[in-house]
């Protein structure tokens, strides 16, 4: 593919994105080949935004959710700014498809790691984390069946990333096992889901690191100030109109959203 129709695929999935409608698939001109090719797709996405990009997602961390998507590995996708919502907000579920909020550990990054030849190590990647933030994020795809599309058509459609919240500031933290920790879902009131953080990739730091190497493979920069949510640590939380869902970090704080 070359860089316009590069861009006309993201023109495509921005569309049906801004219009919440959807489509079976690429057009086969505009399919992008593996992982490198879908990242060039995904990036033209942020000609759409005014702001800095806001931070990533990881997408598929667990095996079953990959297994669920027909992947085999996680997917990296863009949190724009616009599509962020403020902790205690509120989200109109409009037509979304998948209708389910995630329980998510983000982090927000002191320092930029640029692209490099050696992978970054866990060591590199923690000392260049700020804080540390319970979050919420309401996924969506552009696609009608999303599970059978393929790892470089669900990558040029921003990994499913829809809408994201971002808790406070948790403190004390850097002395936790982020693995072994609990994680509960609560949906009015009523808690619906627990699980841990070793359900991303085996813990919250190893899959910061996954995407911190992952953009360095593929030319891109983890930048100063952005936010990496690491993927869901409970099973995803059914949600519907009308609905306080929160997640209950326990000494990590708490994070909700209205779904509206």
């Amino acid at each position: 593919m070359d860089a316009s129709q590069q861009q006309a695929c993201c023109d495509l999935l921005y569309r049906h994105w801004r219009e919440s409608t959807r489509l079976d698939g690429l057009p086969p001109e505009l399919l992008p080949q593996g992982r490198a090719e879908a990242y060039r797709v995904q990036a033209c996405i942020e000609t759409y935004t005014g702001q800095p990009l806001y931070g990533w997602k990881i997408a598929a961390t667990s095996i079953a959710g990959q297994k669920h998507i027909g992947v085999d590995g996680p997917l990296a996708g863009r949190i724009l700014a616009e599509r962020v919502i403020e902790d205690g907000g509120s989200c109109a579920l409009g037509s979304n498809l998948m209708k389910v909020a995630e329980m998510e550990f983000a982090f927000r990054m002191a320092e930029d790691l640029p692209p490099r030849g050696a992978d970054y190590s866990q060591d590199d990647v923690m000392a260049k984390v700020a804080s540390l933030h319970p979050a919420i994020e309401i996924p969506d795809s552009r696609y009608n069946k999303f599970e059978t599309v393929g790892l470089a058509s669900l990558i040029a459609d921003n990994a499913c990333a829809h809408r994201f919240v971002l808790g406070p500031e948790a403190k004390d933290w850097r002395g936790l096992d982020l693995a072994a920790h609990t994680v509960r879902a609560y949906r009015n009131g009523q808690i619906a889901e627990e699980g841990l953080g070793s359900n991303v990739l085996g813990g919250p730091v190893i899959a910061l690191t996954w995407l911190a190497n992952e953009l360095s493979r593929h030319g891109m920069t983890l930048g100063r100030g952005q936010v990496v949510t690491t993927g869901t640590c409970v099973k995803p939380l059914a949600i519907g109109t009308g609905d306080r869902v929160e997640g209950d970090f326990g000494t990590l704080g708490r994070v909700a959203v209205t779904i509206v």
